[in-house]
């Protein structure tokens, strides 16, 4: 046997999906030996799915970490390019707001086509192995060991030297690392869930402008959808659970749009709407927060298994992306010694995924950053935009957003004063003789004051100064 093949560096991934199959494509290029375990079928020959595909954001970030495994040609090639959002109003009045400039957009991708895609070029690689439809039983990252359990039902130890949790929200991996000492951890559902509804094409072109991520919002809740390659539009729900709990029936669901997305029925169509409707309940979204992402030398955590975040901000997916990116460089800077590179993994992903898991939960329109921004584009940069089109890192985003905020709010300030003297002044320009008169005549009193009661020395003389400047 090649001697080179018996010095290679044993790595298993846990989890096959975005992130897992990414990663497997990073290490692969190390010539690492790689073996991906994935406990469910392969996507790509699967005669079950698990209702519609859904799409996703595909931002720079993602980009960037596709674009150092060669695949950024290939999977921007598939996606569909949105400029801007398209507001849908409750009275059906449509207002476009674009991201940035217009050079600046995102992408629409298939998660289900991605997926294949990346494993396809996993497989590529001589050195990478794929396991369908084991699960991970256990995790023993002190002595280099897991346990899966494939379709023969027959658990089977592993050794490896690295161990990557790619393995989602709820992660196996993760669950191990918990019980650690000093590991951090929490996690958060929020009260909304979501559900996945479809406009279908319409005399076989969109039956919407393509080229934006239209929303609906509508106070607690709100409606987006993304475009397909097939001129199809995948739409997400996103409302409280106790109201999808009181839509039971299909005359509960035509009336629920009828009053809050009355545009969208004739799109969908009612028979669809209402198919689609209770094809499959509302999920659930979760926020998971843990620290470290790594454990010694042995074990490393990436994307959702490390920071599961609420979509709200569309950076679930190229946050997971750019982990696998900074992993690899950190590989390239510590030459693959794993017992330098985890420890600084950890300590530079902590607070930007962390930063992007906040910033999920109150994501909004920033229209006063983005009139800055027009105005003076290298020096306020809206917060979207720095997360979105740029690799500022996500925690220094926050703190530059943050230093926007004080400058706005200072700004804001200034301006109210100067116009409140702008406007005292023109008053008292452009008014009548005896009416000023009368303005200037209880400044008269002043020197009474000085000369019969205990007024502050300093408050008198600024009462004099500003009438001094009324009298000129």
């Amino acid at each position: 046997m090649d001697s080179s093949v018996i010095q290679r560096k044993k790595v298993a991934v846990i989890g096959g999906g975005l992130v897992g199959s990414l990663q497997a494509c990073f290490l692969a290029k190390r010539n690492f030996q790689i073996d991906v375990y994935e406990a469910r079928e392969d996507t790509r020959v699967a005669t079950f799915t698990r209702g519609r595909s859904i799409n996703l954001a595909l931002s720079h970030r993602g980009r960037q970490a596709l674009k150092a495994v060669g695949l950024e040609d290939q999977i921007v090639s598939q996606g569909i390019p949105m400029r801007a959002r398209m507001i849908h109003s409750l009275s059906g009045k449509k207002s476009a707001i674009p991201y940035g400039t217009k050079s600046q957009y995102i992408l629409s991708v298939s998660r289900e086509n991605l997926n294949k895609d990346l494993l396809t070029a996993a497989e590529k690689y001589p050195n990478v192995k794929m396991h369908f439809n084991h699960r991970l039983l256990k995790c023993n990252p002190e002595e280099g060991m897991i346990t899966v359990l494939g379709s023969d039902k027959v658990p089977k130890d592993v050794t490896c030297d690295l161990i990557v949790g790619c393995d989602g929200a709820y992660s196996t991996v993760r669950s191990h690392l918990m019980k650690k000492p000093r590991f951090d951890y929490s996690q958060q559902y929020i009260p909304h869930g979501y559900m996945e509804l479809t406009i279908p094409p319409k005399n076989g072109d969109y039956a919407m402008e393509p080229n934006y991520l239209h929303i609906w919002p509508r106070n607690t809740f709100m409606m987006i959808a993304l475009p397909n390659m097939n001129k199809s539009f995948t739409c997400t729900l996103f409302m409280p659970f106790e109201e999808f709990e009181k839509l039971l029936t299909s005359n509960d669901v035509v009336d629920f749009f009828q009053k809050y997305f009355p545009d969208a029925i004739p799109l969908i169509g009612e028979k669809l709407l209402v198919q689609d409707f209770f094809l499959l309940p509302a999920q659930p979204m979760i926020s998971v927060k843990c620290s470290s992402f790594h454990f010694k030398s042995h074990c490393v955590l990436l994307g959702d298994a490390a920071h599961a975040i609420v979509p709200f901000f569309g950076q679930g997916m190229n946050a997971g992306f750019e982990d696998c990116l900074v992993f690899d460089e950190l590989m390239d800077k510590f030459s693959n010694d794993l017992s330098l590179c985890l420890p600084v993994f950890s300590r530079l992903r902590i607070p930007d995924d962390h930063a992007i898991s906040d910033l999920s939960m109150y994501n909004y329109i920033e229209n006063m950053e983005r009139f800055l921004h027009a105005i003076m584009p290298s020096t306020f940069i809206p917060l979207y935009t720095m997360v979105t089109f740029s690799r500022i890192r996500y925690h220094e985003a926050v703190q530059r957003w943050h230093w926007q905020k004080k400058v706005i709010n200072k700004g804001l300030f200034f301006l109210g004063s100067l116009i409140a003297i702008s406007s005292t002044y023109l008053l008292i320009h452009y008014m009548s003789p005896r009416s000023f008169l009368r303005l200037r005549r209880p400044w008269n009193w002043i020197a009474h004051f000085r000369n019969t009661t205990c007024f502050p020395a300093k408050a008198v003389d600024s009462l004099e100064q500003i009438s001094n400047l009324i009298s000129r």
